[in-house]
């Protein structure tokens, strides 16, 4: 069985490399008025995903160009449709769709995402120590935790020259880019998006650690 999984391997200039992430952050605000900024995305997620470049694609859809990645000198510069649906409750799905009289070739990605709202009422006594010198924040009366799953697959055909590479080494690589690019990405939009609703709101913005991002093990589920 392995040796069928090694010969498939060096026979493939094709591989698919995959990422799983969870993460969450808080809002300072009850549901309904978080699930509504989050339903006019046309104005939050042009103006928090950059310096990613943001292009309207339908009514509910963008093209994103992401930027410029490689390894062993070879680089593609991905640029992905994605669709944010209408929530079903207060759970949004996200993923991607094609991209009209695009031609993606070399590449293709697979983007999947669920982002879950939930309200919680808190003690306004309650405090929050964040930072290595504490410092006393009051909490308001109400909180809307945001909690989300991705899933990440990119599939990439390698120029013949590639072949020359362990098969191995190319997947390991591969995989720890594509993490490295979720966490480069995903903590930045996460606080512009925090940022941003809050400012829009003259709310008191949360501090770092009501932000939170973890990879999944491709042994665990990953799930909200």
């Amino acid at each position: 069985m392995q040796l069928n999984y090694i010969n498939s391997l060096e026979q493939s200039k094709t591989f698919v490399f995959e990422v799983s992430f969870i993460g969450r952050m808080d809002m300072y605000s009850d549901v309904d008025t978080v699930a509504k900024y989050l339903d006019a995305h046309e104005g939050w997620f042009c103006r928090c995903a950059q310096p990613m470049k943001v292009e309207p694609l339908g009514d509910n859809g963008y093209v994103l160009t992401v930027g410029q990645y490689g390894a062993f000198g070879y680089e593609v510069e991905p640029k992905i449709g994605v669709v944010l649906n209408s929530p079903v409750g207060n759970i949004y799905q996200m993923q991607t769709i094609p991209i009209p009289e695009y031609d993606s070739t070399g590449y293709e990605v697979n983007y999947q995402a669920s982002m879950e709202l939930t309200e919680m009422t808190v003690d306004r006594d309650d405090t929050f120590k964040s930072g290595l010198f504490p410092k006393k924040i009051t909490l308001p009366s109400r909180i809307t935790e945001v909690r989300w799953s991705l899933n990440l697959g990119v599939e990439v055909e390698f120029p013949q020259f590639m072949a020359k590479i362990s098969p191995f080494l190319i997947q390991s690589t591969g995989d720890r880019l594509l993490g490295q690019i979720v966490r480069q990405i995903s903590p930045r939009l996460t606080y512009k998006v925090q940022q941003d609703f809050h400012n829009r709101h003259n709310l008191s913005m949360p501090p770092k650690g009501s932000r939170q991002l973890d990879k999944v093990n491709k042994s665990q589920p990953c799930a909200i």
